[in-house]
């Protein structure tokens, strides 16, 4: 048989087993299906607990897995090796996407130095501690030096490993910034791409200590074939995301086909590896996780096709993550760990050691400020994504001892992502670069607004606010405006500048609304003040330009578009003209309002037992931020909101109820 066919045959093996087991796939795939439903609702529960949302799903894979309940058998875990590889190459799309030059530039010197540290001492710190630690290891004990050396350059380079989401998560619930928050996310993003560089050389490495290929001038060759070949590889994998995204296929056949393509990486390194290893005397192993990340860096910071792209891994991350880490979950071998738990134990301290040292050395280099040094290696504990998925793929790779030895280091990522954003949280803080909303305040039994900006609109608000019982205050930076206003009857105060004592100064700590109609930069500086420092609940931002939406989204505003709200509004006039006309007080027997019960002795009482004026009507309850599907047996908790529709002496009587 020539070449051409024998890759042929090659290809056809995965056909040819699909279709002999094609029962036996289906009913492994279906019964996977139901565990990823319950697998979700499990993260869900352990995000409530404040722990990660991957010891959700990896606690579910252990449960079903072949040690406890057995709902998945081993070899159940094998026949589900594909999903391993789908969401392998996802992870390497989603590390090269993270790597956008443009973010990285103003702070290249400290992120470069830094990462250098930690790579260094990360990585020798590693491999030492398992050479140490390989005679208390039990696959270990009976290996040769050379093979414990491919193994302890594996695992320190998976050591090296960091979590750009889970970094990035914290960084967007506290609204993080500096250059402290800027230096640690670049350290992070960067140090995935390059523990997928490191471990595609120390793999290759491992494999000819494993296979006692000698160390000469032709390794070296083959070595840098490879890093070559995979380069190109890479590049062209970027050329056909390119196609796939940029054209004008439906979406979901977009996503499919994104997938696609990364697995088709590992089936054709795969088979490149299979035929070099028959008709050569060495073998090529080209990393797939490299390829795909090369193609995924190259997508990103050499197309305008970025948001795009985005938009597909951001969608389709969710439930790959769920089936990812579930399946990783069920693949633990728990024997072996029963046995090494010490052994993870003494490499997350060995770990947090050399994180220290690296970013400590590496900040005082660049010249970073002390105070941040002292703390830089709160922000590099996290592992998940990446590290993972090394850790699984050298379960694939090297069967005879690959999955004991991603057990422990497995056991290793789960303590340091469960310690890690503790860690980074504070170290956020403690620099003084945290931005997160303040603490609403306890209502005083006046309803105080502050409008910011005086013109006829902002005047018209704020009598119509007075003639519903609210306080109102018009600021206004000019004072040239209030000249021109004639007998208000409205407190309008000028104001000399936009500033956080200003603020104070007019109250706004007691206020339950601030409306800001100013410019768009004014109105953010407003905006970011007040939620920072008084956490109002409601902000209301008149818009200017709709380029600024996300900025106000951002901080829990509620935008008004003056370009659509006209058009929207005489949509819903059609669509649900009683309704609207109940909304814009229009019905001078009945309007609507929104209350928040505060009165702790109506907690716990259905919405049914409430005893509320007849000709009143609870039509919607939020809880949380959320809205919950309410009705009569509905039970109120301290803080719900609820829209009530009635006459105006009627709501008046409601509301002295609920926030007695």
């Amino acid at each position: 048989m020539n070449r051409g066919g024998q890759m042929a045959a090659l290809f056809s093996r995965r056909v040819d087993y699909v279709e002999q087991n094609l029962t036996a796939i289906f009913i492994v795939i279906a019964s996977f299906g139901v565990i990823f439903l319950a697998s979700k609702q499990i993260g869900q529960f352990f995000m409530q607990g404040k722990l990660p949302l991957i010891s959700g799903f990896l606690f579910t894979g252990i449960i079903v897995g072949p040690y406890v309940l057995g709902l998945i058998s081993a070899e159940a875990v094998e026949k589900l090796r594909f999903v391993d590889e789908i969401s392998l190459a996802f992870i390497a799309f989603a590390a090269g996407s993270e790597l956008y030059l443009k973010e990285l530039r103003d702070r290249f010197r400290s992120i470069a130095w830094v990462t250098t540290g930690l790579i260094l001492f990360t990585f020798h710190f590693g491999v030492l501690a398992i050479l140490l630690l390989a005679d208390y290891i039990p696959f270990m004990r009976v290996m040769p030096v050379t093979a414990r050396v491919a193994v302890a350059v594996l695992g320190g380079a998976i050591l090296v490993a960091r979590s750009p989401s889970s970094a990035i998560a914290i960084v967007n619930e506290l609204r993080a910034r500096g250059p402290f928050t800027r230096t640690a996310l670049g350290v992070t993003v960067i140090m995935d791409v390059v523990v997928i560089v490191l471990f595609s050389i120390n793999s290759s490495v491992a494999d000819a200590l494993l296979t006692n290929l000698p160390f000469s001038i032709i390794f070296i060759a083959v070595l840098m074939a490879e890093l070559a070949l995979a380069a190109l590889g890479g590049y062209t994998l970027g050329k056909i995301l390119l196609l796939i995204v940029s054209s004008k296929l439906n979406y979901k056949i977009k996503v499919a086909l994104v997938l696609g393509s990364g697995y088709g990486i590992f089936v054709l390194t795969e088979t490149i590896r299979h035929l070099s290893h028959q008709h050569l005397p060495f073998e090529l192993f080209l990393e797939p996780l490299l390829i795909c990340m090369i193609g995924s860096f190259m997508l990103v910071n050499y197309s305008i096709y970025r948001s795009d792209f985005l938009r597909i891994l951001h969608d389709v991350g969710p439930p790959i993550y769920i089936a990812f880490f579930t399946l990783t979950g069920a693949s633990l071998a728990l024997d072996i760990l029963a046995k090494t738990w010490p052994i993870a134990l003494v490499l997350f301290f060995v770990r947090l050691g050399s994180i220290f040292l690296g970013s400590f050395s590496g900040g005082m280099l660049a010249g970073d400020p002390i105070k941040h040094n002292r703390v830089g290696w709160m922000a590099y504990v996290t592992q998940a994504g990446v590290g993972l998925g090394l850790a699984k793929e050298i379960a694939g790779e090297f069967p005879e001892w690959g999955a004991a030895f991603a057990t422990v280091i497995i056991s290793v990522i789960m303590l340091n992502q469960i310690i890690g954003p503790p860690f980074f949280k504070w170290a956020i803080n403690h620099v003084g670069e945290a931005h997160p909303r303040a603490e609403m305040h306890e209502f005083d039994g006046v309803r105080d607004a502050i409008i910011f900006g005086l013109e006829d609109q902002s005047l018209a608000l704020a009598r119509l606010l007075n003639e519903n019982g609210w306080q109102v205050k018009v600021a206004c930076p000019d004072a040239r405006h209030i000249e021109d206003v004639e007998n208000p009857r409205i407190d309008i105060l000028q104001i000399p500048d936009l500033s956080l004592d200003i603020l104070h100064q007019l109250g706004t700590k007691n206020a339950e609304a601030v409306v800001v109609m100013l410019s768009d930069d004014e109105n953010y500086r407003i905006c970011e003040l007040v939620y920072e420092h008084f956490g109002v609940e409601n902000l209301v931002v008149r818009l200017n330009d709709m380029a600024n939406f996300e900025r106000f989204h951002e901080l829990d505003a509620l935008i008004v578009d003056p370009g659509t709200a006209i058009v929207s509004l005489l949509d819903q006039m059609v669509r649900s003209p009683v309704a609207t006309s109940l909304l814009l007080g229009m019905d001078e027997e009945q309007t609507i309002v929104d209350i928040e019960l505060r009165n702790p002795n109506l907690r716990g009482l259905a919405l049914r037992d409430l005893r509320l004026p007849l000709d009143t009507l609870i039509q919607s309850v939020q809880r949380d931020g959320n809205m919950i599907i309410s009705h009569g047996y509905t039970r109120l908790a301290l803080g719900d909101r609820m829209t009530v529709i009635g006459s105006r002496e009627s709501l008046e009587e409601v509301m002295r109820r609920f926030n007695l």
